[in-house]
Order: structure tokens, then C-alpha cells, then sequence
């Protein structure tokens, strides 16, 4: 029997008690199937690898369009998914209670809210951001949904040494509710033990982007759980770019490099649909 989303949500839930989990993020349903099949116990969705399958780049899907895909794929997979909601696609705070609704209702078992300002290009003040992270709080709760509420800075995005500004707004978005924080842009491991120190017992995600830092690592900080954004949707697209190359150039044995055969991509699909 497929998992229901109570069950999906319950499991997701579970994960952020203890331990160090990985949280890959696929791009379309095929990829979250892919990830399914390789035995991971969660996934996250990402904006940037689903803008990308959409010829647009980052920020630049609508709310529907997003709502779609994460209805897509919560409904394609028996994981629990974690939804990567951008900035809530609201700039008022009932904008994005009214945008946190509806990703509810699309399946997910998480869903994070960011403090960038999209349509200005800069960060919320801290004021503003927390009034935004109380209203999706608020919303959740209203639902009466299990759903793990992510409060994320983009910060060290911009300023990478911006340390201490980071983990001021993610103590305050810990005690508004947060289920779980997160400031992508953090790599040193004494910044990461700061910041998991000073939200403590909420659960921290760092995100990783190379060989820098192992799972052992992070689990020994105290990183509850590991995502990587865009990178597996970045590393797809670079294997095409290079074997796309290699054809206009007049040479086809990249085709054969590398390639799953199509006969173990078909096995491992049609598990899902029988």
C-alpha cells in the first residue's frame, strides 16, 4: 500500500528527533523516483533544479506552477517530501499565510520560508522576516497538519562572513516556531557548531556543495539533516552541456560514457507503476 501523507508527515517528523539524515533534492518526478529507488529517506524539493526543467532560471516560476510540481511529486513518491517554497510567493505576511495553505494542501511534509526580498533584491529586516515565519506558523497550525516549518536566512548568501547576523535571525525564527532552521552559505565547521549551538534542541540543515565536509562531519557538529539545492540538477545539466558539445563537434562516444543502460532505467520505473 502507497504511504499516506499523515504517514509521510509522521516519518518526516521522526527524522529531526535524532540522528543526521541526507535530504537529496530532485528536480522532476523521474529524479524523486530515481532517489526513492537508491533507498533515501526523505526528500527536498528544489526551486532552481525545477526553474531550470521550465527554461527559466531561479525565482522566476509562479506560486501555481510551483504548487503543481510539488503536488506532482509528493503524489509520485513514498517519501516524504520537503518543499523548497522560496520566499512564500507573497511579500505581505497573509500572503504568504494564504501561500503556505496551499502548499499544504499539495502533500508536503515540510516546507521552508526564506527572508529574501525577491522583487527588491535584498533580505527582510529581522522584524519584517518574523512577522512573515508567525503568519506561516500560524497557518500550519490552523491546518491541523504535521508539517515541519523551515525558516531560512539567505544572508550568508550574499556575505559569506556575515556569520553572526545569520544566526541572530535564526535564534529569533526558532523562537517563533520554526521547526527546523537553516542558513545556506555556512561552511566552516566552527560556524556550523555555533549555529547548531545556539538554536539548540531545534534542528539545524546545512547545505553542502562539495567534498569540504563529510556526513560524519556534520553529524558530529550536530547538523540534523544535509541537503545539497541545486547540485544534483547541476551536475545533470553538466553532463548534458559536455556530451552535447562532443556531438556538435562531430564525436558520439559520450553517448556510451557513463550512461545507465536503458533496460535498468526501465526496471527501475516500472516498479512505480505496476
Amino acid at each position: 500500500m502507497p504511504a499516506t501523507t499523515a504517514q509521510k508527515r509522521a516519518a518526516f517528523r521522526a527524522l529531526h528527533q535524532q540522528g543526521c539524515f541526507v535530504l537529496p533534492n530532485p528536480w522532476d518526478v523521474g529524479s524523486a523516483r530515481l532517489l526513492q529507488h537508491l533507498g533515501f529517506a526523505a526528500l527536498a524539493s528544489t526551486s532552481s533544479g525545477y526553474a531550470w526543467t521550465t527554461g527559466r532560471p531561479d525565482y522566476a516560476v509562479t506560486r501555481e506552477d510551483a504548487l503543481a510540481h510539488l503536488t506532482a511529486l509528493s503524489a509520485a513518491v513514498d517519501l516524504p517530501i520537503n518543499a523548497d517554497f522560496e520566499a512564500g510567493f507573497a511579500d505581505d505576511p497573509e500572503g504568504v499565510a494564504e501561500s503556505v495553505t496551499l502548499a499544504i494542501a499539495t502533500g508536503v511534509a515540510g516546507l521552508s520560508i526564506e527572508d529574501r526580498d525577491v522583487g527588491r533584491s535584498r533580505l527582510y529586516d529581522k522584524a519584517m522576516a518574523l512577522e512573515r515565519l508567525l503568519t506561516a506558523r500560524a497557518a500550519i497550525d490552523r491546518s491541523g497538519e504535521d508539517v515541519i516549518l523551515v525558516a531560512r536566512t539567505e544572508g550568508l548568501l550574499d556575505d559569506p562572513s556575515a556569520v553572526a547576523p545569520a544566526i541572530d535571525k535564526l535564534v529569533a525564527f526558532a523562537g517563533a516556531g520554526a521547526d527546523c532552521l537553516y542558513a545556506p552559505g555556512v561552511w566552516k565547521k566552527a560556524d556550523i557548531a555555533a549555529m547548531v549551538k545556539a538554536v539548540a534542541p531545534k534542528p539545524v540543515n546545512v547545505l553542502v556543495r562539495g567534498a569540504d565536509l563529510t556526513l560524519a562531519d556534520l553529524a558530529e557538529l550536530g547538523v540534523r539533516r544535509i541537503s545539497v539545492g541545486g547540485g544534483l540538477a547541476g551536475t545533470g545539466w553538466a553532463a548534458m552541456v559536455k556530451t552535447a558539445k562532443e556531438l556538435k563537434a562531430g564525436s558520439f562516444g559520450a553517448l556510451q560514457q557513463g550512461r545507465m543502460p536503458n533496460a535498468e532505467l526501465n526496471a527501475m520505473f516500472k516498479r512505480f507503476v505496476d
